[in-house]
């Protein structure tokens, strides 16, 4: 709302309402402010019942304020970050356990999490241009609406959570052709985030797009470097670094001794960035679950013992951090394997 705008609601027959608009855009602006609060406390617990509580306060912001892009990004982003935190946390628990109808309840719980998530990101570009449908036709066409429309900083924090969404969700759904078939547009809006502003989130946009190039038939070598950077970047403080390298370039690589030396690195870590202690508390979870029987075998790792740890993956660069969500978690996107032909549509 302009200076102009705001005076005449304050002289107008419709103030009260006016007064009411101008109040509900101050407190989300400042609920995304306070947002990266939320990231210093280490209690999955409470976090779940927080997140809860955040997104249905969220969804009420958005109903009295829908056109405000501070609500649409608050929402982008708890959605995504829930969605990867809890639903998919216990899928993955119910899945090692072998509950097949438990692991497949908490999918469908991820799978929500993730669309409300990708709906509202997508709402949020359409404020800079409604062209998303026709951009979407192939890798070309995506690339060259991003390039045109989305310029800013704040435009970063936008696709990068909307990409967020759209590749934890096929990574969830990799079996699902239609899907993966359209894995190359949360691929380009990464791409675009980083681009833009690579140390957000702690260079998670790096760490997604190191795990997507390491996958079946990937860029094997870029993944490599491009983990190599974010452990460079993060000074080693950013534990899902070291959780994406092992579970996606060290898993497909066969690369036993990088593999556990990396994940118990996760464990081992006290308290190595105080900002960081949600995402860093998610990390030990899942590092904890891919050291388990089931999940080494699936690397193709035997139950004997490992190879003396990799010099590397002990020692390695160092550097800087950024933000995250109001009770919503903020880790990185997990590999999406599968890749899409060149220019595929839906």
């Amino acid at each position: 709302m302009s200076l102009l705008g705001a005076a005449v609601c304050l002289l107008g027959l419709a103030e009260t309402g006016c007064i009411s608009e101008i109040l509900t855009n101050g407190q989300i602006a400042a609920t995304r402010q306070a947002a990266v609060a939320v990231n210093t406390i280490a209690d999955y617990e409470l976090q779940r019942s927080a997140t809860q509580a955040g997104i249905a306060q969220f969804e009420g912001m958005h109903l009295l304020a829908p056109n405000n892009k501070d609500a649409l990004f608050l929402l982008t982003q708890a959605w995504g970050g829930y969605a990867f935190a809890f639903p998919e946390d216990e899928y993955e628990e119910a899945t090692d356990r072998g509950d097949d109808d438990l692991a497949e309840y908490h999918k469908k719980r991820a799978r929500l999490g993730y669309d409300r998530a990708v709906f509202y990101g997508l709402e949020l570009l359409g404020k800079n241009d409604g062209g998303f449908d026709a951009a979407k036709r192939n890798a070309d066409t995506m690339h060259a609406w991003l390039t045109e429309h989305f310029t800013s900083a704040d435009d970063a924090a936008n696709l990068f959570w909307t990409s967020y969404a759209w590749l934890s969700r096929v990574n969830l759904y990799k079996d699902d052709t239609s899907m993966v078939a359209e894995l190359f547009v949360g691929v380009a809006m990464m791409e675009h985030s980083v681009s833009l502003d690579p140390t957000l989130e702690h260079w998670s946009g790096t760490i997604a797009l190191g795990a997507y190039h390491a996958r079946p038939a990937g860029e094997m070598d870029q993944a490599k470097q491009m983990f190599d950077t974010a452990l460079a970047k993060t000074e080693r403080k950013n534990l899902m670094v070291q959780l994406n390298y092992a579970t996606s370039y060290a898993c497909l690589k066969g690369d036993r001794a990088l593999y556990e030396s990396l994940l118990n690195e996760v464990i081992a870590a006290k308290d190595p960035d105080p900002e960081q202690r949600l995402v860093n508390m998610l990390a030990k979870r899942r590092a904890r679950r891919a050291l388990g029987k089931q999940r080494m075998m699936d690397c193709g790792f035997s139950p004997t013992p490992a190879a003396p740890a990799h010099p590397a993956a002990v020692a390695a660069p160092v550097a800087p951090p950024a933000p995250a969500p109001a009770a919503a978690p903020p880790p990185p996107p997990p590999a999406a394997k599968p890749k899409p032909a060149a220019g595929a549509a839906k």
